[in-house]
């Protein structure tokens, strides 16, 4: 049982890593090369649209690698675990204190009605989302490692 579910976090974590990787390096510098408005409105949708999924990837990532930690108290690589789980931890602090706040203002603009700051302030949310990416990338690591 305890195999199955070190997969399943696993899994589950390392697909949330290829989102959010696919996110900042790939979506949004597609999303950049659009013309403002089109650029504006991509960016719009996919923070409502990833925005309501996230918030259960995140913490049901976390749950499952607290779960791991506590099934596999005594083996070898619960310490790889938990420190992974307190980097989870970290990603969704960033997340909430962070990345939402710009997020929840962004979702709402149009083309019509976005502050003229609009693109400094995603500038600012990439910034934040790629040191986000970093900590889920180093807890995904640690995860792997504690398989072996």
């Amino acid at each position: 049982m305890l195999s199955a579910l070190e997969v399943i976090t696993t899994v589950v974590v390392g697909l949330m890593v290829g989102v959010e990787f696919s996110v900042a390096f790939v979506m949004n510098r597609i999303f950049n090369a659009l013309p403002d408005d089109a650029h504006q409105q991509a960016r719009s949708h996919g923070g409502r649209m990833l925005g309501a999924l996230m918030p259960f990837w995140y913490i049901g990532s976390l749950v499952l690698a607290a779960i791991w930690a506590v099934a596999g108290w005594h083996d070898h690589g619960t310490r790889l675990v938990l420190a992974a789980a307190a980097l989870l931890i970290v990603s969704v602090i960033m997340s909430v204190l962070l990345l939402v706040p710009i997020n929840n203002r962004g979702k709402a603009w149009t083309p019509e009605a976005r502050p003229a700051d609009w693109k400094e302030q995603m500038n600012r949310w990439d910034r934040y989302h790629y040191a986000r990416v970093a900590v889920i990338i180093a807890a995904f690591t640690l995860l792997v490692t504690a398989l072996t």
